[in-house]
Order: structure tokens, then sequence, then C-alpha cells
């Protein structure tokens, strides 16, 4: 059992692209599943798709990863100890605007451009540069 399922994908992403794997696996959430959505959205993935193992309850996600992305950074911002809240004004850009932050709304879990078009503030869950 994990303590941090969220830190551990993106411990496995960052470690993969620097191991210079093109895809990994790792198991199954539907906040993962999102995450990973934003992230093939901003193109800091190729691609990803869910598979079921061998009993149909368990669920994989095949994580394809971008050839132009090698040197991937992440960061948890939120963790379980210590959740962090911020208002729509106060999101930023990260690594003036090269990077992106996932913000987990009222409306789903989106980027920080998008948080700052719809005007929503939420829980900054991580940082991907």
């Amino acid at each position: 059992m994990l303590t941090d399922p969220i830190a551990d994908l993106l411990i496995r992403i960052k470690n993969a692209a620097r191991a210079r794997k093109g895809n990994l696996t790792v198991p199954y959430s539907r906040v993962k599943e999102q995450i990973l959505a934003n992230l093939k959205k901003k193109k800091f993935i190729e691609d990803y798709s869910v598979e079921t193992g061998s009993r149909e309850h368990w669920k994989n996600l095949q994580i394809t990863l971008s050839e132009e992305h090698r040197d991937i950074e992440t960061k948890r911002v939120s963790k379980p100890g210590q959740r962090i809240y911020l208002k729509a004004g106060e999101i930023k850009k990260v690594h003036g605007g090269m990077g992106l932050a996932i913000i987990s709304t009222p409306k789903g879990i989106i980027t920080d451009e998008e948080a700052r078009k719809m005007n929503l503030g939420g829980e900054i869950i991580c940082e991907i540069y």
C-alpha cells in the first residue's frame, strides 16, 4: 500500500524519462488518469492507455513518454500531510509559463492555465516543468 500514489506516479515518470525508457506501467486510479490526460494535452507525455490485468478488477495505466521531454522535473506540492489550496488570483505561472501546475478544482482536475481562465481556485496537486 502506498501512502501517496500521486507522488509515486510523478517519480515513476521522472525516473523513466531520465533512464530514457519509452514507456512505463503504473497502477490505475481515476485521479492519475485525469493527471495523465492533462500531461498529454500539454505534450509532456505522448499517450496513455488503461489496461486490465489478469483479473477484471485490476487495472494499469500504460504510459508512453514524449521524446522531447526527457529532462522532465516534477514537484509534489500538496501532500497528504499538508494540503495546499490557492484562490484563483493566487495561481502563478510555473517557470515563466514553460511548466504547468495540476490543480484539483470543483470542475475537475485541470491545469493552472485553465484554472486562471475559468477563475477557479483549488488544491494545487503538483508542478511539472
